[in-house]
């Protein structure tokens, strides 16, 4: 069978740490501050890699923001394969996405965070009582970007971040920001930082690296929502990028692809001798050591915000495909487990050398191929 075969081919982590990016644009998408730049660069499956089996009709999902570029290069190669099959992806943003989901609006949901206690019970009854899985299925680094007039290089450290964040640092020449780079000259100009106004995986994955990493400097409980007071917001992970561009002073947060257009990226000051950049391959350094948290099929991970080898970027998300194990319903399950078996595979994982996103390790798209396997 053609699941056995990618089973057989799963992603070492080799190509993990050479990965790259992706690109798209999302049917449906009211996330259109980046479109499908870079699309045209992305590698196409082969037709014949992709099995459609009975796979008709049209799938509804939506979700979060940072795989969008993922998901339209995906459904670009799919429907090509399959053109029996419409996919609508509505890049709404994690916490949205996740409560269609649990509303029986979609088929399924994309999210930068696992499925909360409460959210998995609301699952079970669009599941037939049977629980919806998390399974993670793309990779990579959260950028910091900024624009600040003549600074071309920027090393923050998680302190910093966290009182930037908090209003708590408010211009670009201040002690703390002028400690971490001796050789900028940095100016006056007035902080102006931009968070997500919609509930976000993304919020919710930066938020716990400041947490994790800077306790004493960030007191908020975290979540998809934004809870520190002042600051500006924006739409989407575009629409932070767009601001940033746009905005003398900006910094934000966003998944590295949202980068690519000539925007600035900070490098970390870990606790490693030399302060790292975010790329693919330093993300994944970080993303390889993090541990299944999930209990049976489900797939959730726990990252590790601490890493100590040297050139691992902490600052990463992981993305889920969430998806009923069992009780899907009938008319859309044939579509559902083609595409996710599809992006899954060796050929699909392969799409994300085009837009800065990382491959899933070895070990762990294996058991994602096996759970899709058994998808009913």
């Amino acid at each position: 069978m053609k699941l056995q075969r990618m089973n057989r081919r799963a992603l070492t982590l080799g190509a993990l740490a050479v990965s790259g990016a992706l690109a798209l644009t999302a049917c449906g998408s009211d996330d259109t501050g980046k479109g499908d730049a870079g699309g045209s660069s992305a590698p196409t499956a082969a037709a014949g890699s992709i099995k459609c089996d009975d796979a008709k009709g049209q799938l509804q999902a939506s979700g979060s923001s940072a795989q969008k570029n993922a998901i339209d290069a995906w459904v670009k190669a799919y429907t090509a394969a399959c053109k029996d099959v419409q996919i609508n992806y509505n890049p709404t943003g994690s916490g949205a996405g996740v409560t269609a989901f649990t509303q029986g609006q979609t088929a399924f949901a994309g999210s930068d965070s696992p499925l909360k206690p409460e959210e998995v019970t609301a699952a079970k009854k669009v599941c037939d009582g049977n629980p919806a899985v998390d399974l993670p299925m793309v990779g990579g680094p959260i950028a910091l970007g900024y624009n600040v007039d003549g600074v071309d290089n920027l090393v923050l450290d998680a302190s910093t971040i966290a009182k930037i964040f908090d209003g708590k640092i408010k211009t670009w020449d201040d002690k703390a920001i002028a400690d971490l780079n001796p050789d900028a000259k940095l100016p006056s100009t007035k902080i102006q930082a931009f968070h997500r106004s919609d509930e976000s995986g993304t919020t919710d994955n930066f938020t716990k690296y400041l947490k994790a990493v800077a306790p004493s400097d960030w007191s908020y409980s975290g979540g998809k929502a934004w809870q520190a007071k002042g600051g500006q917001s924006a739409q989407g992970s575009s629409g932070l990028a767009q601001q940033v561009k746009q905005t003398s002073g900006a910094i934000s947060y966003f998944e590295l692809s949202y980068a690519a257009d000539g925007i600035k990226t900070v490098d970390l000051k870990t606790d490693a001798a030399t302060p790292v950049k975010a790329t693919v391959e330093n993300a994944t350094k970080a993303i390889s050591t993090a541990k299944v948290a999930g209990v049976g099929n489900d797939l959730a991970l726990e990252l590790n915000y601490k890493p100590t080898a040297e050139g691992a970027y902490p600052l990463t998300l992981v993305t889920y495909e969430i998806v009923c194990e069992k009780g899907n319903k009938a008319d859309t399950l044939a579509a559902t487990k083609s595409f996710l078996t599809y992006i899954a595979s060796k050929e699909g994982q392969d799409q994300l050398t085009a837009a800065q996103y990382a491959p899933i390790p070895e070990e762990i798209i294996t058991k994602v191929r096996s759970t899709l396997s058994n998808l009913s």
